[in-house]
């Protein structure tokens, strides 16, 4: 007789769905713990070799971290809550993934499935809440579903255009056993995320380019999610087509390059408005024309052809006509592009010389209109010097392509896209679409668990850093070595800068601060030693550097808080639902 055969050993769901992440290349999680999530929590115990837990101090805290590693890695990142409160919390996290193309997966406990539907304690309907923000939902009511679903949403929410995916599972799901087939086959029907545009979809892009005088690429974050930026440098530099990107794509090509028109739309420089402005061949690569970047959207590019190429055939015509749509994944694309401008037949595409006279403008724009930091008086430090110098002392140390920074919500993130040059793809995390206060701090802390040899800095403002300042405790408890330059003017800065330029300076619940004659308030330093990290506040411009260089230098998490004048502005703007030709420049 042979061997008896091995009876499959039974799994809880929690300790199914555990192994999952595992199974998925899940190294880091971000959770926190309630009534209808510990058996998930308890299953985490079990495997601490293999996954990492992390405390955040708020759900959202937990969320925006899941972000930080997600948009410097490309891979999932991964959150927990509990029922209730605890899973509401995800919603803010779940809408800016869906805005922003972020991968995350969101998994909360809920109420247990004899109970759905009877307001039990801390239940609430999450599907229904979250569904028009995810990408895709589940509400787990079968312990033998775990397994397909877990495997399904880390499919969903890499594949494609990337979303975030929330696992709404209930208590007696998570405790039940049973065999676990952790092959089982996806039920996706309809759901087809690749495509690679044909040739005879790629041909007209390069004729199109060949009757144009006057190109523009307009590149976002399309591109980074796609991987699509070595592909893009060959194609910008081989055609000779100057680079403008949004919010979002910058670093997708390297500032400083002569082809680079840094970043467009309302805080933009003036020479890419200028040119997307003048252009009669507007080439948008894996973005969605935004308000933010269109302004009035009947005037934007209003004499230029414009191709769009994106992966997500929904944006193709959603708000700008495209003389040429090419729906399809753009890494592709690109490299079929770059492949037929080898072909003898697009020779004359690569001609030097082509854009002489278009280049020459631009250059004529550039050197009018300048990206310069501001003069103030000699000892105040003001934002843009701030960041500049930043910027400069880690360029100085070699450090710059080993850092990242995030941002919050509000000038300062204006000023950082403005003034901290990218020159590589995911090292920039910001919340864009959604544009959510609290997101700098905690998306730091993210990306420095993904990226340990990195530095990770948040440069944040005042109002946005108060929003999720809790998470301090848990870089001193985790030993997450985040930095914050903290950009400390008392006051809602964005808001105050628009109650100046459309207000009349009216103040509408937008001073932050304890009142005149008192001393800054609060005390932000003080707060963060309170925390167990290591703090220093500086507003004299001779102390900056030597204030910078002991941020960037401390072996643990650090707070700058530089102390800034209220009053200036984030310039050139162009006004809400206006044109280039309405654009404030001083």
């Amino acid at each position: 007789m042979g061997e008896p055969t091995a009876t499959p050993a039974e799994m809880s769901g929690a300790d199914i769905l555990v192994h999952s992440l595992i199974r998925h290349g899940v190294d880091t999680v971000f959770a926190y713990p309630g009534g209808a999530s510990m058996p998930i929590h308890q299953s985490l115990t079990k495997v601490t070799d293999r996954l990492r837990t992390i405390l955040p101090r708020h759900e959202q805290g937990g969320g925006f971290m899941a972000h930080g590693y997600a948009r410097t890695t490309g891979k999932v990142g991964v959150c927990m809550s509990t029922s209730g409160p605890g899973a509401t919390n995800f919603v803010t996290i779940l809408a800016d993934a869906k805005m922003d193309s972020v991968p995350v997966i969101a998994i909360t406990g809920q109420v247990s499935t004899g109970v759905l539907g009877n307001d039990a304690f801390q239940e609430t309907p999450m599907v229904e809440i979250c569904r028009g923000i995810t990408k895709h939902h589940y509400l787990v009511t079968r312990t033998e579903d775990v397994a397909r679903i877990m495997k399904e949403a880390f499919y969903i929410a890499t594949t494609g255009r990337p979303g975030p995916v929330i696992i709404d599972v209930c208590k007696d799901v998570q405790m039940k056993k049973v065999v676990p087939n952790w092959d089982v086959p996806m039920e996706l029907p309809g759901y087809r995320p690749f495509r690679r545009a044909q040739r005879a979809e790629l041909e007209p892009v390069l004729r199109a380019i060949r009757g144009s005088k006057k190109p523009v690429l307009y590149v976002g974050g399309g591109a980074i999610h796609s991987g699509a930026s070595e592909e893009l440098r060959k194609f910008a530099t081989a055609l000779g087509i100057p680079v403008a990107m949004t919010l979002h794509g910058l670093g997708t090509f390297p500032a400083g390059h002569y082809l680079s028109l840094d970043m467009l739309g309302m805080h933009g420089t003036v020479y890419s408005n200028y040119a997307v402005n003048d252009a009669d061949l507007l080439l948008a690569f894996g973005v969605r024309f935004d308000d933010r970047v269109t302004g009035k959207l009947s005037e934007f590019c209003k004499h230029g052809k414009i191709v769009h190429v994106d992966l997500d055939a929904s944006e193709i015509h959603k708000n700008k006509y495209a003389h040429v749509p090419v729906h399809g994944d753009l890494t592709t694309a690109l490299t079929d592009l770059n492949s037929m401008l080898k072909e003898e037949q697009y020779a004359d595409l690569l001609g030097p010389g082509r854009y002489t006279d278009w280049l020459r403008q631009i250059d004529a724009w550039r050197s009018e209109y300048p990206m310069a930091v501001p003069q103030h008086a000699p000892n105040t430090i003001i934002p843009q010097y701030a960041i500049s110098r930043l910027h400069k002392l880690l360029k100085d140390r070699g450090l710059v392509d080993k850092t990242i920074i995030s941002t919050g919500v509000g000038q300062h993130q204006m000023w950082a896209a403005q003034y901290f040059p990218f020159t590589q793809p995911r090292k920039w995390v910001t919340s864009g679409g959604l544009g959510t206060m609290g997101f700098g701090l905690p998306a730091a802390m993210g990306a420095k668990v993904a990226h340990p040899d990195h530095l990770s800095i948040d440069i944040d403002g005042d109002g946005s850093f108060l929003m999720n300042i809790q998470e301090l405790a848990c870089c001193h408890t985790e030993n997450i070595p985040a930095k914050v330059l903290l950009l400390n003017n008392q006051h809602l800065g964005m808001v105050v800068q628009w109650e100046d330029r459309f207000f009349g300076s009216n103040r509408a619940q937008t001073y932050l601060g304890a009142g005149e004659g008192k001393d800054p308030y609060p005390d932000f330093a003080t707060i963060a030693k309170g925390f167990g990290v290591p703090a220093r506040t500086v507003s004299n411009k001779a102390e900056l550097d030597e204030a910078l260089i002991e941020m960037i230098e401390s072996p643990a998490a650090f707070l700058l808080n530089v102390m800034v004048p209220h009053q200036e502005h984030v310039l050139p703007m162009i006004p809400s639902g206006m044109t280039v030709k309405d654009m404030i420049k001083a």
